[in-house]
């Protein structure tokens, strides 16, 4: 491959690596809950008892995809990263892994809220919590 079309590959891997970065870091949505970068709703699961660790692997992981973390993405505030048994890295809140639920089919759907009574819309409480006027 000689040297310019080399460049003009390079240039394309990182302005794909930097999209998919963008659409999988975390955030809030303004109303204390949390969304992936497309919008779409986030989850925790009441098995991962213990902090930083993930339980839902195999069929449960193909309903509830763990939410991936890019190795180079800076986390926000609040957000973290766990390693997987299977070495890859998800991102979690507050030590609490994060999943999208594979029924959502658009930004702003959160089917998977209370399903099986384990499953729950992930929420930032100080975010979400009412404003208190004297």
């Amino acid at each position: 491959m000689n040297r310019q079309k080399r460049w003009w590959w390079m240039a394309g891997m990182l302005a794909v690596a930097t999209v998919v970065a963008a659409q999988t870091i975390p955030t809030h949505d303004g109303q204390g809950r949390l969304v992936d970068g497309q919008g779409r709703a986030l989850y925790v699961y009441d098995a991962d008892a213990v902090p930083g660790q993930s339980t839902c692997t195999g069929p449960c992981a193909a309903v509830w995809p763990p939410l991936e973390a890019p190795a180079a993405a800076s986390a926000p505030q609040g957000f973290g990263r766990i390693v997987r048994a299977d070495g890859r890295r998800q991102w979690a809140w507050q030590g609490r892994p994060l999943y999208r639920y594979a029924g959502d089919a658009a930004p702003g759907d959160a089917r998977g809220d209370g399903l099986n009574g384990t499953w729950h819309r992930a929420l930032d409480a100080a975010a979400s919590a009412p404003a208190i006027h004297p």
